[in-house]
Formats: C-alpha cells, sequence, structure tokens
C-alpha cells in the first residue's frame, strides 16, 4: 500500500483563493459568493486575531488553511457533531472564570485607597462570572435530554374540548432530526383520553356546563361593594353641595 506523500514544506502557508464558477453567473458574482461565505469571511476574522496572538517572527498559516478548517467544523457542526461546540464552550468558560479571578483580585487591591477603580473592577468581575455562568448553563443544555410538549386540542360535538399532552425527549441534533418521522398524536398510539362523562349517575339527562358547574360557592369576584348604588350617589351629591355652600360663605 503506497504512503500518502508528505508535504514538501510542513509550514508553506496556503494563501491560494479556489472559485468555482456555474454557467448562470459572472466571475464577479463567482468572487463575491466566494467572499460571503460564512467559513471564509470568519476565517479571515480568525486569521486576524489568531496572528496578533502568535506575535511577529513566526510564520504564520495563509488565509486558506484557515478556510479549510473553519469549513471542515462547520460542516461537522450541520451534521450533527456537537464536539466542537462543547470544546469552545469549555475553553470559553474556563477564560471567563480566569477574567473574573484576575479582576476580583484587582478589586481588592483597590478597595481602601481607590474606591472608583475598585468598584469598576468589581463590576467588571460581576460581569465575568455572569457570563461564565451562561456559558456553563448552556453547556449542560447542550448535553442533557430536552424535552419537547406538544398539545392537541380536539373539539368533539357539542363543543366539548378534549386537551391532551404528549412528552418527547431529544438528547442531540441527531434525534431532533428523526422527530419529523413521529406519528401524528390523532392516530392510535397518540389518541387523546376521554374526559369523564357529564352524567355520572347515568339518569340520561346531561349536567348543564358538563364537568365545570361553574362558579364556587361564595365567588368573592361577584361581590358588589356598593359604591354606585343609588343610595351612595345621592349622599355623594349631597356633600358635594354642601361642600359649595360653605366655600360661598367663606368669601
Amino acid at each position: 500500500m503506497a504512503k500518502k506523500a508528505k508535504p514538501v514544506d510542513a509550514m508553506q502557508a496556503d494563501n491560494s483563493l479556489s472559485i468555482q464558477q456555474s454557467p448562470d453567473e459572472t466571475g464577479a458574482q463567482a468572487l463575491a459568493r466566494k467572499l460571503l461565505q460564512p467559513s471564509f469571511k470568519n476565517a479571515v476574522a480568525a486569521s486576524a486575531f489568531t496572528d496578533k496572538a502568535l506575535g511577529s517572527g513566526i510564520e504564520k498559516p495563509g488565509l486558506a488553511d484557515y478556510a479549510t478548517h473553519v469549513q471542515s467544523m462547520t460542516g461537522k457542526a450541520a451534521g450533527g457533531d456537537l464536539d466542537m461546540a462543547s470544546r469552545i464552550l469549555s475553553a470559553q468558560a474556563i477564560a471567563l472564570d480566569s477574567m473574573f479571578a484576575e479582576l476580583a483580585r484587582r478589586t481588592a487591591l483597590n478597595m481602601g485607597e481607590y474606591i472608583n477603580a475598585a468598584e469598576r473592577y468589581g463590576r467588571l468581575a460581576l460581569k465575568a462570572q455572569s457570563n461564565c455562568r451562561a456559558t456553563l448553563d448552556t453547556l449542560a443544555k447542550l448535553h442533557q435530554p430536552r424535552e419537547q410538549t406538544v398539545r392537541h386540542v380536539h373539539v368533539n360535538e357539542g363543543g366539548q374540548a378534549v386537551i391532551a399532552d404528549q412528552f418527547h425527549h431529544h438528547t442531540g441534533a441527531e434525534e431532533n432530526a428523526e422527530t419529523a418521522d413521529q406519528s401524528d398524536a390523532t392516530g392510535a398510539a397518540g389518541a387523546s383520553p376521554a374526559l369523564p362523562s357529564p352524567d355520572p349517575l347515568g339518569s340520561g339527562v346531561p349536567i348543564p356546563g358538563g364537568t365545570n358547574p361553574g362558579a364556587p360557592e361564595g365567588n368573592r369576584n361577584a361581590f358588589k361593594h356598593g359604591g354606585r348604588s343609588a343610595a351612595t350617589v345621592a349622599a355623594a351629591r349631597y356633600l358635594r353641595e354642601l361642600a359649595r355652600l360653605v366655600r360661598e360663605n367663606r368669601a
């Protein structure tokens, strides 16, 4: 079996841009389509930050090298592979926790003498802590099974509604893609349970209101405060007239 040939120079940067032009587009349109691809645009941004981190005097990868890696990772994520997302969230949580520890240390150093600086460092520390917690929550949700509730409402003859809930558990992107093949809840497997009969005594005469007999006794919502009764309105009119006469006598 022939071995795979190794590159002549392992650090030879690839800055070439490969464009495939379709018959229904011009060369400029093909170039614009290539430049606007998510993998290419994010590769440009990633290379700008990474090159600064490497510093000068070090041979750096080319733009096409970055684009190839980004396109590979995005293709795996689109196929349901959550490994890259999990690694990114874990690394970001560690970085945010490091920021919190350093900012909290600076808060303590400035607490006694430079209160304004201590307050600024404290606010930044709390922001880093909050973002770290949110990142960890997202990471936990990524690996925990998700529950989906599907509610079906069936209206029978006579206006009686039957509500049934079904719960579907999902653990990842691959299983989420299978939910489209699930059977309809109205079928035999997901038949809605019938509500109790509105005539439990079997007398043949349905109870008015079905299973809902109406408001309970002593309903506070039906309480009348009497603020708009005829006696109350007359008393208020009398007091207003009395106050008018008092003002006129004072004048």
